[in-house]
């Protein structure tokens, strides 16, 4: 592993939280199957994925200085 990410891009973190939230699920009566927590860990990351692409948009859109 050369390259770094920053923690909220990584798939591992992401599927980690998404499987402590289907135990604490599971524990009110709710199930989500593994199926739908590999799905679900998907939806996040590309979620978040876009709101970073949104953000570095209006951040260079707003921004005081031009790129050299």
């Amino acid at each position: 592993m050369e390259q770094a990410k920053p923690w909220f891009r990584s798939r591992t973190i992401w599927a980690s939280l998404v499987t402590v939230l289907a135990a604490l699920g599971a524990l009110f009566g709710i199930k989500i199957g593994a199926a739908e927590q590999a799905v679900l860990t998907e939806t996040i990351l590309q979620t978040v994925t876009a709101i970073g692409a949104i953000v570095a948009i209006v951040g260079r859109v707003v921004a005081k200085s031009r790129i050299g």
